[in-house]
């Protein structure tokens, strides 16, 4: 573990998702520290970034959630330091941050996406409501956890969910509901593993179901008949090399009635919290918490 050097565990930050982030990194640092790691909490909000090469890190595990630490920022930063971080590098994670962008790339790579809308103050949000049917997930572009997500079920209701997401971004999607299931699929050093099925008590997986419910069901193995199962693995990791991903990420997709896979959005930092799915896809392939941690650190580069 002496190769590694002095590791800085960077999260919390100051993003809608801090909250996530400091579990997320405080599970991550534990489990290196208990490897031999010399592994130290780093949190941007309360130091600037100069502070990691004047306390004398050699790389990073970036554990931030959400914008500044997902969105190619702090990637970018690192790398004018010469500073090796985990995770994707600036354009996957700009691209990735953004569900519209990362929606385009994979239209244009003619991978299977629920159609969408993009909403403003001028939509007319009932010709989009028939366009799209009832129920509508209305999403901000940038915000992950569930953020500003609403799941609109009765016509005239459009606008109000737009003028919620609204809040948290200038870029809100209008997307068609998926109804044969929400699926995630981990992928770790250019490896699909295990999908996971998602069953939330709560209308959807919002973010109290993500990180602090326990009757949220999840389904590792998912039950899928395996030519799907093997389907839905190599769809995610083709999604992950289209967006150019490096090292680690989660794709999320959606199952229709019929067996149809749609991707939905791909997590380039995914939480590490009690709750979190990547550990508990780790683990159906035999590597457990401690060992993925370090797994992801080994491969922390730059450029």
């Amino acid at each position: 573990m002496k190769q590694f050097g002095k590791v800085a565990v960077v999260m919390g930050g100051s993003s809608a998702e801090r909250e996530v982030s400091l579990m997320s990194g405080s599970g991550v640092l534990a489990a290196l520290q208990s490897k031999g790691v010399d592994a130290h909490k780093f949190d941007p909000s309360e130091q600037p970034l100069s502070a990691l090469q004047e306390e004398g890190f050699s790389r990073v595990f970036n554990i931030l959630h959400g914008p500044f630490g997902e969105d190619g920022t702090l990637q970018g930063a690192l790398e004018a330091m010469g500073m090796p971080y985990t995770g994707c590098g600036v354009l996957a994670s700009a691209i990735c941050m953004d569900k519209w962008r990362t929606k385009l790339l994979w239209k244009g790579a003619g991978l299977p996406i629920p159609a969408f809308e993009l909403l403003n103050d001028n939509s007319d949000f009932a010709a989009i409501e028939q366009q799209l049917g009832l129920p509508i997930f209305v999403k901000p572009s940038t915000e992950g956890s569930s953020i500003g997500v609403t799941k609109v079920k009765n016509a005239g209701e459009l606008k109000a969910a737009y003028e919620e997401a609204r809040k948290y971004d200038s870029i809100v999607i209008a997307e068609q509901f998926i109804g044969g299931g929400e699926f995630t699929c981990a992928v770790i050093d250019d490896k699909a593993y295990p999908t996971i099925k998602i069953e939330p008590a709560t209308e959807f997986y919002d973010y109290q179901a993500k990180y602090f419910r326990d009757d949220t069901v999840y389904r590792c193995p998912s039950g899928l008949a395996p030519e799907v199962e093997q389907r839905a693995r190599e769809l995610a990791l083709q999604a992950f090399r289209v967006l150019g991903c490096r090292g680690w990420a989660r794709v999320d997709f959606l199952m229709d009635e019929q067996g149809g896979i749609y991707l939905l959005e791909v997590n380039t930092n995914p939480g590490m919290t009690s709750h979190s799915l990547v550990p508990m896809a780790a683990r159906a392939e035999g590597l457990g918490y401690e060992d993925l941690c370090v797994k992801v650190l080994a491969a922390a580069h730059v450029g």
